[in-house]
């Protein structure tokens, strides 16, 4: 078998030299093109598939240009799709700028511009939409383009991307671009096996050198040494930070005095020295909302300025064309002057929680240097354009939504990759930020590991089966199943445990060899012995059983005053019963007794292997305490008195009698009558037995291992339309007429918004009433601990809601049966905030309000009003004939278009 660098090397050699295409195509670039990208366009052209995998900022998206171009060329169709809609307008913008508006169209959740144009750019799960539909938009698709393709990992819509892999026609090449992973020939294989040929072409090297260092006080110092071939950590930082653990620990060089400490430095003294430094613009990440928006407020304060007249000039021109469509009220909401204010300084925030209109203008403003410093959370590391010529690492952990968990090294690198602007920076800088506990080997560890595996997080859903069965019918979509990337890396996985497998069945022959006897089966014997064993074994532990049992019987019994013997342990010998410590939650009896040695304990059953009888009666004082040592002294006297010199016997020990089993008695005489019983090498032949039967078990549990990872994907399809065909959504091969109203509700909650339409539940309900239910079924809480009871509009809709939630528990039941979890239950957290905008109330009011009485963000705001208005439209779509839902869908829709949700930038 050849080894990638072998088979990317004969690649090179067949493609050496340019197509007319790619020649065309250079001359619209005044840069030469990497050997990656040359490569990447020449199997394009060539007729193959592309994997391009290799570092942020490297220029991947050119291999997607190509495609584009490739297409126009050949007078062909290429769809260009992005995880996120800011991606899709930002491609969107760069292709009308090449292309012209005429050739060039969009197709996100909120926009539709020129859809039947040969190139489209759109999310990844409109084209998802397409194929299922079987869309006329698809006729003549030559390409389509998957950037950010390493999005199929997301936990929650990875599932989307290895749809359409799956699902594209066989005609069209992919063309998929993805971050640096470790297993991008995994990858590529599978995407070999679904698309046909696919060259994989990863490229390790970054266009522009990036230095890690690290700030520790008020200094940056390089985290390696730059003279040595091989990265060795730097001894001064090294020294540097034992020094400052030291002082952090409160140890002052002369052992008096105040100790002096070392802090990690603020966020001013931060961006003062990258100022200083020459090492703006910079993005510090902070992994909180909250703390993105104080970093800019400290610096706010701190007077800092970073811009020049003629920059703060062109900012405020540039911020107030941006925003004026906003309107005046809601800007004042937002905080609008204060944000320009600390823009026209160069400074900005980034994160989910603001408005998408003002992240726009962050990053445009970033983007043509103008805005030096951001501070963001991760968020805008997954794909936007944004480069930096630093990049600032605060911590290096982050809360995950249920625990602060370090940062992986894919983390870091996705971060970092932000450093160093390809044609602008000689090179770019990561700094970490010191921390007291932060050991720079275990950052250096980060730094030098580049890569992270791609692990699928695909599922089938109650949508996907219906589309499939309707389509393909149940044994197709089943084998359309298994060819998913999860079942490759399944499948994968069970090649390890299947060698391993092998190896122990091996192993079985020859131990079985080992134990042959020439007098006989000795397997047969083998089997006979252990049989024996067993059953005695099996008898043993029902005598044990039963004296335990009548153990805790004769213990029940106690009374106050009882005097015992405790038979064994450390507890050994005479004891009086101060109280029996009946247990009355079945736990049984835990005795308290007064012991000879004068010590008050608790006994419980485990102390009495066998039952106890009481051997003697005593009275115990009314008012005894046993904590008064006197009086301890005078009822072991008492005791002692009482017994007198009289001869108790030996404690009863537990013994186990032989007793009469027909079972076991005829098993011996099978065993003295089996020829192997007489071999002078049994011994040595049964100890090879016991080798055999132990690596026998583990044999069987690693079988199960290997059935259990086998066919798991389509297993879980066949409990998905079983449950399906439970409902009526399907009937065998057939998808009915409620099974095509599924079909059309692309969404998490799938079958319980398909229930709820069945089920008439919102037929009764006003726009605003619908809004406030069906927002249960695309918001998530962020705060997850939040026990407070959300706050719901009165009347038809609580009722509404409140049937909601019990149709919910009875699927849940429903998916129990057949062995599946995949519903969450409704949240009602944005139920007032959505009824309440729906109402036209002002912006101000519903934000101050929020969710479960907590303000919420005007980004968070915007974005669940989106996805609710995005599901409300699927809704009217898959109305059953006569319902009211389809007009009263259309209603809430328009009522939450309004204001700063109506805004969407297309600049």
């Amino acid at each position: 078998m050849t080894t990638p660098a072998e088979r990317y090397a004969a690649f090179r050699q067949k493609h050496g030299d340019d197509g007319a295409a790619l020649r065309s195509f250079r001359g619209l670039y005044d840069f030469a093109l990497d050997d990656f990208q040359l490569d990447a366009c020449r199997a394009l052209e060539a007729g193959d598939g592309v994997l391009v995998a290799a570092p942020t900022g490297s220029g991947k998206t050119v291999v997607g240009e190509f495609a584009v171009h490739l297409a126009l060329e050949q007078g062909r169709k290429c769809f260009y799709t992005t995880p996120i809609k800011a991606l899709s307008n930002q491609k969107y913008n760069d292709l009308v700028k090449r292309y012209g508006t005429a050739k060039v169209g969009l197709l996100t959740g909120d926009n539709s511009v020129n859809g039947e144009a040969p190139i489209v750019v759109m999310t990844t799960e409109v084209l998802r939409n397409m194929l299922y539909a079987g869309s006329a938009t698809l006729a003549g698709l030559g390409f389509a383009v998957m950037d950010e393709v390493h999005y199929l990992a997301d936990r929650f819509r990875g599932a989307v991307w290895e749809e359409v892999i799956i699902h594209l026609p066989e005609s069209v090449r992919l063309v998929a671009l993805s971050a640096t992973v470790s297993n991008a020939e995994e990858f590529g294989e599978w995407l070999g096996a679904v698309r046909g040929d696919t060259t994989v072409i990863v490229d390790e090297h970054r266009p522009v050198p990036l230095w890690q260092h690290m700030m520790v006080g008020n200094r940056i110092y390089d985290m390696f040494l730059a003279d040595d071939l091989t990265p060795r950590i730097n001894p001064t930082l090294m020294r540097v930070t034992r020094d400052a653990e030291r002082l952090t620990a409160g140890r002052g060089r002369r052992g008096y005095g105040r100790p002096q400490r070392s802090r990690p430095p603020d966020r001013v003294q931060v961006i003062e020295k990258l100022d200083s430094e020459g090492l703006l613009p910079a993005i510090t990440f902070i992994f909180s909302r909250a703390g993105c928006d104080a970093a800019v407020q400290q610096c706010l304060h701190a007077g800092i300025r970073l811009t020049s007249d003629r920059e703060r000039h062109e900012i405020r021109q540039l911020v107030d064309e941006r925003t004026a469509h906003l309107p005046d009220e809601d800007l004042a909401v937002l905080g609008y002057l204060e944000w320009r204010d600390c823009l026209e300084r160069g400074l900005a925030a980034h994160h989910a929680g603001m408005l998408p209109a003002f992240k726009e203008v962050v990053e445009e403003l970033f983007t043509r240097g103008l805005v030096k410093a951001v501070f963001a959370t991760e968020t805008l590391a997954l794909g936007i354009n944004m480069p930096a010529r630093s990049v600032v690492i605060e911590k290096l952990d982050k809360w995950n939504g249920e625990t602060h968990a370090d940062l992986t090294p894919g983390e870091y690198t996705q971060l970092t990759g932000r450093a160093g602007r390809r044609g602008i920076d000689v090179e770019g800088h990561a700094v970490v930020l010191w921390q007291p506990g932060m050991d720079p080997l275990s950052v250096a560890g980060l730094a030098g590991t580049r890569t992270y595996p791609l692990r699928s997080s695909f599922q089938p859903s109650y949508n996907m089966a219906v589309n499939l069965v309707g389509q393909f019918g149940r044994e197709r979509a089943r084998t359309l199943l298994e060819e998913s990337f999860a079942q490759f890396q399944a499948d994968r996985a069970v090649v390890g445990l299947a060698k391993q497998l092998r190896k122990h069945e091996e192993a079985l022959e020859g131990y079985q060899e080992a134990m042959t006897c020439h007098l006989g089966d000795f397997p047969e014997y083998a089997a006979l012995r252990r049989r024996l064993s067993d059953r005695e074994a099996e008898l043993s532990r029902q005598r044990g059983a039963a004296r335990r049992a009548a153990a805790v019987r004769s213990l029940e019994a106690l009374q106050p005053g009882d005097v015992i013997r405790v038979p064994g342990g450390r507890r050994a010998g005479l004891a009086i019963v101060l109280d029996p410590g009946r247990n009355p939650r079945g736990h049984g009896p835990s005795p308290l007794v007064l012991t000879i040695g004068k010590q008050v304990k608790k006994l419980d059953p485990a102390d009495f292997p066998v039952p106890v009888e009481p051997l003697e009666k005593l009275r115990i004082p009314k008012n005894f305490n046993g904590r008064s040592p006197k009086e301890r002294a005078n009822l072991v006297s008492s005791l002692l008195a009482k017994i007198g010199d009289r001869d108790l016997g030996k404690p009863v020990r537990a013994r186990d009698h032989a007793v009469e089993d027909d079972e076991i008695n005829e098993l011996r005489r099978r065993i003295r009558q089996h020829p192997c019983h007489g071999c002078d090498e049994r011994e040595d032949h049964a100890r090879w037995a016991e080798r055999y039967y132990k690596l026998l078990r583990e044999t069987e549990g690693l079988r199960r291992r290997v059935e259990g990872r086998s066919h798991v994907i389509s297993r879980t399809f066949d409990r998905i339309c079983s449950v399906l065909e439970q409902l009526g959504y399907l009937d065998g091969e057939t998808v009915t007429d409620e099974g095509r109203r599924l079909g059309r509700l692309y969404t998490e909650l799938d079958l319980l918004t398909a229930e709820c339409l069945r089920n008439g539940l919102w037929e009764e309900l006003d726009p605003a009433e619908l809004a406030a239910c069906v927002s249960a079924l695309v918001f998530e809480s962020r705060a997850s601990d939040d026990a407070r009871r959300p706050k719901i509009p009165a009347g038809r809709a609580q009722d509404a809601l409140s049937a909601m939630i019990r149709l919910w528990g009875e699927l849940e039941g429903i998916e129990s049966d057949h062995g599946l979890s995949t519903i969450r239950e409704p949240d009602l957290g944005f139920a007032w905030a959505a009824f309440r905008w729906t109402k036209g109330h002002s912006l101000d009011a519903v934000l101050m309000e929020g969710v479960n009485g907590n303000e919420l963000a005007a980004g968070d705001f915007v974005r669940w009003v989106k996805q609710l208005m995005d599901l409300l439209g699927q809704l009217g779509n898959a109305a059953p004939p006569g319902s009211k839902i389809k007009q009263t869908a259309g209603k809430a829709v328009d009522g939450m278009r309004r204001g700063v949700v109506a805004y969407s930038s297309l600049t």
